[in-house]
């Protein structure tokens, strides 16, 4: 993977999911635990960062009344309204501290919904960049980081979903979207074979795909192309 051509998104790294006192933190915070998803995206945006790949913050955020929504919302985003979560202006929609956007980061504004395409101009972003490779990590695994996968997949971006740097609100959905979804629409990976790749060194994902990765050696896997 050529870090030039190649965003890390990162999908509602907010106070509210990520940590204590957030509205959201404990409904999550058993799986971010069993996972290591933060401190596993850590390493991910430093090494990315490092390389030279382009970072993308994806927050979201709604006014106190959430007018943007419905009057009756339902499903997920209800969750979402009950429990007062990512109003704009309160500290749980800030971005983690940890994970604070710096200068040549890109954050993204407007995501209202599910998917990070939708409502934000996240693909012309992208594109006006001329990235060709996502790899994604966020919240929820099974909800807004699987909407979003699904969306770049269907743009025809190369999807890497980084199954180490998600979480979702059971260990059960998490195991089913990383083990039955996250395959058909995307390259689920771990972080630190995604940092490999992204570095120019071979790992089995990638031999699998037959891209032309190098090995550590620089000579081309046995099943790549001459």
């Amino acid at each position: 993977m050529d870090p030039k051509h190649t965003a890390l998104v990162l999908i509602e790294y907010q106070n509210d999911f990520t940590s204590e006192g957030g509205t959201l933190h404990d409904a999550v915070k058993p799986v971010m635990n069993s996972s290591n998803m933060l401190a596993n995206t850590l390493e991910t945006v430093k090494k990315a960062r490092e390389l030279g790949a382009t970072i993308v913050h994806a927050p979201i955020t709604f006014t106190d009344d959430y007018h943007e929504l419905t009057s009756e919302p339902y499903g997920i985003l209800k969750g979402v309204v009950d429990s007062k979560s990512f109003r704009k202006g309160s500290w749980g929609s800030e971005i983690v501290e940890e994970l604070t956007p710096q200068p040549q980061d890109i954050v993204i504004e407007g995501k209202r919904g599910l998917d990070g395409f939708a409502s934000t101009n996240l693909d012309f972003v992208l594109r006006s960049r001329g990235i060709t490779d996502i790899a994604l990590g966020g919240f929820l695994t099974n909800c807004c980081v699987e909407s979003t996968m699904r969306t770049g997949y269907e743009k025809g971006y190369n999807v890497v979903t980084l199954k180490d740097c998600t979480a979702a609100l059971s260990e059960e959905e998490q195991k089913s979207a990383i083990e039955k979804n996250y395959p058909m629409f995307s390259r689920p990976m771990d972080h630190n074979e995604f940092i490999a790749e992204l570095g120019g060194k071979e790992t089995t994902a990638g031999a699998r795909t037959g891209r032309g990765y190098t090995t550590d050696a620089g000579q081309p896997p046995m099943d790549a192309p001459a």
